[in-house]
């Protein structure tokens, strides 16, 4: 399939960059409740289940939802124009949490700005995989993972500076300055190409029985591929440190605007990293790169782990939690999003990328939604130290790779269609 005759004159890389922009938001939106943690929990004084679920983890549930039904408009309406209404949603989003009065009107806008980030990982990296070249795919569709990571750096960086900026409510600023990237985001997208192979596709399948397809027993393998490596991916943790980077390292004994500035080493590194990840995902593969971000996982963690446990010192447990960052955006960070968007059949594709992205997002809810109960300073059960949870993410990460070696499949440099026939029993 010549997919440039279908691009309009535009470059592949800038087309891609354009639908990978959603990953900013996606990044940005992910880590920000991170700044408005506290100042809420001060705010409205909530019971620690109530802030888990419907402060902290609303926004996951949403995205829980998105995920699991964007296949639907994505295979039905076509990739460009569920692209420009995430746009929409995020927009909305980010104005309705900042002026938010009430803990249910929050959580009601949080939840809208998740659906958009659940549909959004199923949309674009469909969508970039489609219009990519075999020796291209790996790195423009890890670009979407690079607009997280970017996103995060930035949503750090945004609430380093606005603290304090709006007294008790520089937490309404941090949440309300995403309207800005997501309206910018949504008047871009009109302007790219539809995907060519979703036009060739839906002429040939009727949407009951693609839906009948996702779950054929032929595709076995490729649904086990993708709910390991989404599994995999949420018990490392990365969920569980992005979210609550600064009371992580608050604990670690760190003063509350230094953990603050400490969290943008994690996104300085985050991004540093991920463009390591792309460098090499198109040289090395998707399984090394895999193998390297295991093997990080498993020594950065145990250290993060011993650390608490002994009481390390604040400089000691950062520098790992840093490697655990680097592991992660070297491995799982820029492997994820390609390997589950080029595994599935092209008529499936939409469909099997929300299968696997509401997996990684049904299992980062449930984490996020029960850290406050594990964590929180007067009613956790790991409330004195946390050392028990780092452990078992390392030992998560030791499960991650085993499976690895024996039975994920190398997809770089494969045309869709080719791996369609090796995948698909």
């Amino acid at each position: 399939m010549d997919i440039s005759q279908t691009t309009g004159g535009k470059s592949l890389f800038g087309i891609s960059l354009i639908a990978a922009l959603a990953g900013f938001i996606f990044g940005f939106d992910t880590v920000v409740i991170s700044g408005a943690n506290l100042p809420i929990k001060e705010l409205w004084h909530t019971t620690p289940l109530f802030h888990g679920f419907f402060i902290m983890s609303m926004a996951l549930w949403g995205t829980v939802l998105g995920s699991i039904f964007g296949g639907i408009p994505t295979e039905k309406f076509g990739r460009k124009k569920v692209l420009f209404w995430i746009g929409i949603l995020f927009s909305v989003s980010a104005i309705g949490s900042a002026l938010a009065q009430d803990p249910y009107t929050f959580s009601f806008f949080r939840f809208m700005g998740g659906v958009g980030i659940g549909v959004s990982s199923v949309v674009a990296p469909t969508y970039i995989s489609e219009i990519s070249t075999p020796a291209t795919r790996g790195r423009l569709v890890a670009m979407y993972q690079f607009n997280i990571v970017f996103g995060i750096l930035i949503a750090f960086l945004s609430n380093y500076f606005l603290e304090g900026f709006g007294g008790s409510s520089d937490w309404r600023w941090m949440l309300g300055v995403m309207a800005v990237p997501s309206i910018v985001y949504t008047l871009m997208v009109i302007g790219i190409p539809e995907s060519p192979r979703w036009l060739e596709s839906r002429n040939n399948h009727q949407q009951g029985s693609i839906r009948q397809e996702l779950f054929a027993a032929r595709n076995k393998r490729i649904i086990g591929l993708a709910f390991m490596i989404a599994f995999f991916n949420q018990v490392s943790g990365i969920n569980f440190i992005l979210y609550y980077a600064p009371e992580i390292l608050e604990r670690a004994g760190l003063a509350a605007k230094d953990s603050l500035f400490n969290s943008i080493a994690i996104g300085g590194t985050n991004l540093l990293f991920t463009f390591v990840g792309l460098y090499l995902i198109d040289r090395l593969g998707r399984k090394t790169l895999l193998i390297i971000g295991s093997l990080g996982y498993i020594i950065s963690l145990s250290m993060v782990a011993w650390a608490f446990y002994a009481a390390a010192s604040p400089g000691f447990l950062r520098s790992f939690l840093l490697v655990f960052i680097a592991s992660h955006a070297i491995g799982q960070g820029a492997v994820i999003w390609v390997f589950i968007a080029e595994i599935f059949p092209n008529q499936i594709r939409a469909l099997g990328q929300s299968f696997g992205a509401s997996v990684h997002w049904v299992f980062a809810a449930l984490i996020t939604l029960i850290t406050p109960v594990f964590l929180d300073a007067e009613d956790g059960i790991f409330k004195d130290n946390p050392w028990p949870i780092f452990a078992f993410f390392a030992g998560m990460m030791a499960l991650q790779l085993i499976w690895v070696f024996v039975k994920v499949p190398e997809t770089k440099g494969v045309s869709l269609e080719k791996l369609e026939e090796e995948l698909v029993n």
